[in-house]
C-alpha cells in the first residue's frame, strides 16, 4: 500500500478508529484547557494592561512559539521582551519572523485597550534596536492613558473569532477582487499586494510550494519544527506553544507509531512521503495571495509588518475569507537563498525594499483556536 493510502486509511478512521466504544475517548482528545485563553480574553481583570495582555496573547506568531513576555512594573506601563528561548534559530537566523509576531502582539494589545477607553503610547526599542538578532533590551513599551474619547478599532470585533486556518480551500470558490481590495485597506503602516487572478495564483503556488519542500528537505530546518510538534491533547496542554496537532485521529497516528518523530525526518519514509502529500494540500488549494512589504528592514519596519499583518488577519474574518501566512519563500536561511530571489521577483519588490509577509486565502471549514499559554504566564514581573 502507498504511503499516501497508508496515512489516509489511519487518518480517516478504518484502521485505527474503527472499533467500537472510542467515541467517547474520541471526544475527549480536544486540548481544552489549552484554548481556554481564547475564552478568558477580557475577564475579571481590574488592571486595563492585564485586560489587554489577554487579548494580545492571542496574536498570530511563527510556530506558535508566543514569544512575548512582559515587565509590569511600573505603573500603566507593559514592557515587552522576546523570550529568547522561544527564538527559531535556523527557519528565522536573524528573528525577522519573530519580530513580527511581536508586532502582531503589539496591535491587539493596543487594540484592546482602545476599546477599554485607554490610549497607547508605543516606543519601539527604548534601548536601541538588537541586531543581528534579538536579545534581553526591550521590544516595546505600552503606555497607557485613558481618554474618554477613544473609539474601538472596528477591526477588535473580530480579535476572538481570527484563525490561522491550514485547511484545505475550496477550489470552487474564488475570493472577488472587491473582498481582497477590503482586506488590504486594513493595513495602516506598510505597503501591501494582492492578488486573485487564477494564472499568478497557480505560478505563486508553485513557488510557495517549492520553499516549502526545499524547507522539508533541509534536516536542520525540518528538525526545528518537528522538535516543536505536540501530538495530542496530553502533549499539547503540557505546552500549548509549538506545532500542535489535536484530535483522535492525530492520537490514533502516533499510537501506531505512524507519527514518530524520526519518522517525519527520515526523507525516505512512508511517514515522510505521507507527509509531504498532507502538506502540499493547503498550498494546491490556495485562492487568492496577499503580501506586505516595507522599504527597508529595521527591527521597527518588521513590528509595523507584524501590526498590519494581524490587521489583514482580522479583515479577513470580518469578511469571512480564511487566512495562512506562508512564510517559507521568506526566510533567511542560506539554502532558501534561490527561492528568496525567485518570490521577491514574482512580487515585485523593489531594490532595497523587504517581503516581510505573504499568505494564502480562500474559504475553508472552521478551525479552533490554537492553543495558548495563559496570560499570567507571559508576565515576568508583576
Amino acid at each position: 500500500m502507498s504511503s499516501r493510502r497508508t496515512f489516509l486509511a489511519l487518518a480517516g478512521g478504518g484502521v485505527v478508529l474503527s472499533a467500537g466504544g472510542l467515541g467517547f475517548w474520541a471526544t475527549t482528545r480536544d486540548p481544552v484547557a489549552a484554548r481556554r485563553p481564547w475564552a478568558e480574553a477580557g475577564g475579571a481583570e481590574s488592571d486595563p494592561r492585564r485586560r489587554a495582555l489577554s487579548h494580545a496573547i492571542l496574536a498570530p506568531n511563527p510556530h506558535n512559539r508566543q514569544p512575548w513576555l512582559v515587565d509590569l512594573s511600573r505603573p500603566d506601563t507593559v514592557t515587552l521582551l522576546c523570550q529568547a528561548d522561544r527564538r527559531l534559530p535556523h527557519t528565522d537566523p536573524f528573528d525577522r519572523q519573530i519580530t513580527i509576531g511581536l508586532g502582531c502582539f503589539v496591535e491587539l494589545f493596543v487594540q484592546a485597550a482602545a476599546a477599554d477607553g485607554y490610549a497607547t503610547d508605543v516606543v519601539l526599542f527604548p534601548e536601541g534596536e538588537p541586531a543581528p538578532r534579538l536579545d534581553d533590551r526591550p521590544v516595546a513599551t505600552l503606555m497607557l492613558r485613558r481618554d474618554p474619547g477613544m473609539a474601538p478599532d472596528p477591526l477588535f470585533a473580530h480579535v476572538l473569532a481570527r484563525r490561522t486556518n491550514r485547511n484545505p480551500y475550496d477550489t470552487s470558490r474564488p475570493v472577488p477582487d472587491g473582498t481582497l481590495r477590503s482586506i488590504v485597506a486594513a493595513a495602516a503602516r506598510t505597503a501591501t499586494g494582492f492578488t486573485g487572478d487564477p494564472v499568478r495564483v497557480a505560478a505563486l503556488r508553485r513557488r510557495a510550494w517549492a520553499a516549502m519542500e526545499l524547507e522539508l528537505y533541509t534536516h536542520a530546518t525540518a528538525k526545528e519544527s518537528v522538535d516543536l510538534i505536540r501530538i495530542g491533547r496530553a502533549e499539547i496542554e503540557a505546552n500549548p506553544d509549538g506545532i500542535s496537532l489535536a484530535g483522535p485521529m492525530m492520537e490514533a497516528l502516533e499510537t501506531v507509531g505512524f507519527l514518530d518523530r524520526a519518522a517525519m525526518l527520515d526523507t525516505g519514509s512512508a511517514t515522510f512521503r505521507a507527509q509531504i502529500d498532507a502538506v502540499r494540500v493547503a498550498y494546491d488549494t490556495a485562492m487568492a495571495f496577499v503580501w506586505i512589504r516595507t522599504p527597508g528592514n529595521s527591527r521597527a519596519h518588521q513590528v509595523a509588518a507584524g501590526r498590519d499583518y494581524v490587521r489583514l488577519n482580522l479583515a479577513a474574518t470580518a469578511a469571512g475569507v480564511a487566512m495562512q501566512p506562508f512564510s517559507q519563500a521568506l526566510q533567511e536561511f542560506p539554502e532558501m537563498a534561490q527561492q528568496f530571489a525567485g518570490m521577491r521577483a514574482a512580487l515585485d519588490v523593489g531594490d532595497g525594499e523587504t517581503l516581510q509577509m505573504f499568505a494564502r486565502l480562500g474559504y475553508g471549514a472552521p478551525v479552533k483556536g490554537a492553543p495558548r499559554w495563559p496570560a499570567g504566564s507571559r508576565i515576568r514581573t508583576a
